[in-house]
């Protein structure tokens, strides 16, 4: 195993799936091939069926999505894995249990078991009165300005999400408050893009869910990771397995901080990102979110291609 000491593993979530995921890979490997059919039995889904020859509303569809996304970006992971050794690996929202797994911190049937449940939990927490949006163009600081505002008005659930890049954000709470937020959004030539999600994920309104999960999460069989994981609450790098479980249990109901997972990647020494995952949106994510930083490349493994052509730049 080449040594990598300047190189983080991302993992990819909702968003990232494409027909056709993993398929070529699972045809190629049987390991690959196994991997997908323990996440069937583990979900009860037909993940095969709905993602190579399904349509974009069942792709689309968080129960499904969140075990076929994690198989899919675990499957690239074991293609390449002894390519590399990072150090220290991190992942979108669903994404950071693929890296959990991959860092060894959590059992990947494990992770397959929680993937599923999160999925069906987030459905059936979504209801009719959550929503999300993404908000382009519009700083920081008015983003937070117009979340408290929206909020004031309706009196209703809404903050930040997702801190994704200095240019995008995303909001998350009750749909009036989302829509309030939309309009004032405009008011300071901002883009609002409502994105079609099933609830207000990564907010209070998830916190139902969030203590469902918890009790499986607390069973589970937590190891020291080979590097450490970048957690979405905080953004920093953890290696305790006890204080990565409670980060996780937190993370439903909590903004995702990618912002300051990036720049702490990079303090720590990371220089290359290794984002394994198709349509490579993480990899779009780390030039603005390390702006000046010229030392600091990127690269997407988002096929069996493309796992097996990889190598460091």
């Amino acid at each position: 195993m080449t040594t990598t000491a300047n190189a983080a593993v991302l993992f990819p979530g909702q968003g990232s799936q494409e027909k056709g995921m993993g398929r070529d890979l699972a045809e190629s490997r049987q390991d690959a091939m196994d991997l997908w059919k323990l996440a069937e039995k583990t979900s009860g889904l037909a993940l095969r069926e709905i993602y190579w020859d399904g349509d974009d509303a069942s792709m689309a569809d968080t129960r499904n999505l969140q075990p076929a996304m994690t198989v899919t970006t675990l499957n690239l992971w074991l293609a390449v894995k002894d390519k590399l050794a990072p150090m220290g690996f991190a992942g979108h929202s669903l994404g950071e249990y693929a890296a959990l797994a991959a860092s060894g911190a959590l059992p990947i049937q494990q992770v397959l078991e929680l993937t599923s449940l999160r999925g069906k939990l987030m459905a059936e927490a979504g209801g009719t009165d959550g929503a999300m949006a993404a908000i382009l163009k519009v700083s920081l600081e008015n983003v937070e300005q117009i979340v408290a505002k929206a909020a004031e008005v309706t009196k209703g659930v809404l903050l930040v999400a997702n801190y994704n890049t200095p240019g995008q954000y995303v909001i998350s709470g009750r749909k009036d408050a989302v829509d309030q937020a939309a309009g004032l959004c405009k008011e300071v030539k901002g883009r609002a893009i409502p994105l079609a999600v099933s609830g207000a994920f990564h907010s209070p309104m998830m916190a139902e869910a969030a203590a469902e999960l918890e009790k499986i999460l607390s069973k589970a069989d937590w190891r020291a990771p080979s590097a450490p994981v970048f957690a979405n609450v905080t953004g920093a790098g953890e290696s305790d397995p006890e204080k990565l479980k409670g980060l996780l249990a937190r993370q439903m109901t909590s903004s995702v901080r990618w912002i300051d997972t990036m720049g702490a990647l990079y303090e720590a020494g990371a220089r290359t990102f290794v984002e394994i995952g198709p349509k490579g949106v993480l990899t779009k994510m780390v030039k603005p979110n390390l702006e000046g930083k010229d030392d600091a490349t990127a690269v997407n493994v988002g096929s069996m291609q493309a796992a097996a052509e990889f190598t460091l730049p």
